[in-house]
């Protein structure tokens, strides 16, 4: 048989990739123009890292090279309007309505809830229209959480010098990561295994906690920016807590998609469903990316501590359920890849996933104490 040999990367990369590498690198260039005096070594190699990681996915993913300069293009028109000075945000009816970070956020809660309705009204119907809008509901949304954490990045410096920070240090703020890396990923396996009927599925996790983030800035305010407490003052904290929550995302995509599974399985919406087949190996995609990244994250985290506390692990109740959700999925992945699990026992494993996965994201803020307190409800 004869072999075929795929061509280096340079020779498959396109005029749009090599534009798409080129504005990312000038991005960073600039920042580092702006902000490099204040970056120390560490922060510059962050800077560094994620520009070769932006220009990476944007080869390996085609719709990354417009979402992302979007999302950046509307939060550059937000930090235009503040023109330097925070009370515009409740002057400008741009900001006011639209662009503030606070605004922003509020778009991304009614995108993704009108979302999930289109998309579960589209699967339900058979209606490719519905699930098409609900598709292009969700990109919008995605856009509107991004630009809102770049904006809201801005606004932390608009307050004072010492209280500007990445926007990932409190529950408020990542639970719209959350929201945002759960959707891309979605979005992501929807084009690659054309699965849009799952949409239904997965946007429920994601307006659930939709649902928490409006009842925590209603309820607690809790969208007021806040210094920075001493433990989270470093920069670890601007790589570990994204590899964190695309491992959070990928577990909560898998467990939305196991329910999916699991109803084909007994018969009901098994003729508007992909089938179980595909969905059993789109949620083993997932974990495994999951895993991967939160494997990554522990391993940071671990860094951190050792930086922090003068040890890499304390059993502190963070990183002890952090472990299990490890060990949980660790053990998923052995079953199916080398016992030939399949089918309906790893989706009622990915399924109880979520419920570990959940408490070790926020049940042990709210019931347990220890190093980790900080983001109590």
């Amino acid at each position: 048989m004869e072999m075929v040999l795929q061509q280096p990367l340079y020779k498959r990369l396109a005029a749009g990739d090599w534009l798409y590498a080129l504005l990312i690198i000038v991005a960073a260039g600039y920042s580092f123009s702006l902000y490099g005096s204040a970056m120390d070594y560490y922060e510059q190699l962050i800077l560094v890292g994620s520009s070769i990681g932006l220009v990476a996915l944007g080869w390996f993913w085609p719709s990354w090279r417009w979402f992302f300069p979007l999302a950046g293009a509307v939060s550059l028109l937000a930090i235009q309007l503040y023109d330097h000075n925070l009370a515009r945000a409740a002057e400008s009816f741009g900001l006011k309505y639209l662009l503030s970070s606070q605004s922003s956020f509020m778009w991304m809660c009614t995108l993704f809830f009108l979302a999930t309705v289109l998309y579960w009204a589209g699967t339900l119907s058979r209606a490719g229209l519905l699930m098409r809008m609900g598709r292009g509901l969700t990109w919008a949304a995605a856009v509107f959480a991004l630009a809102g954490l770049f904006t809201r990045w801005y606004e932390s410096y608009l307050i004072a010098p010492d209280v500007g920070r990445i926007p990932v240090s409190n529950l408020y703020e990542v639970f719209i990561l959350f929201c945002l890396i759960t959707a891309l990923m979605y979005l992501y396996y929807e084009a690659k295994f054309a699965v849009r009927q799952v949409g239904a599925f997965v946007l429920l996790v994601i307006s659930a906690a939709v649902g928490f983030i409006l009842w925590y800035t209603f309820e607690r305010q809790a969208h007021e920016i806040q210094p920075l407490i001493p433990a989270l003052q470093s920069w670890w904290m601007k790589i570990h807590v994204p590899a964190n929550f695309v491992g959070y995302g990928a577990f909560a995509m898998s467990a939305m998609i196991g329910v999916a599974q699991l109803l084909i399985r007994r018969g009901i919406l098994a003729s508007r469903l992909p089938s179980a087949e595909i969905l059993d190996e789109v949620m083993y995609k997932a974990i495994a990316v999951g895993f991967l990244f939160f494997t990554i994250a522990t391993i940071l985290g671990a860094m951190w501590a050792a930086d922090a506390w003068g040890g890499y692990w304390s059993w502190d109740p963070k990183e002890t359920w952090a472990l299990i959700v490890w060990l949980n999925y660790a053990a998923w992945l052995h079953m199916r890849l080398v016992k030939g699990w399949r089918g309906e026992p790893l989706a009622w494993w990915a399924v109880v996933g979520l419920l570990v996965t959940s408490f070790a994201f926020i049940g042990v803020n709210m019931f347990l104490s220890g190093l980790h307190s900080y983001g109590t409800l």
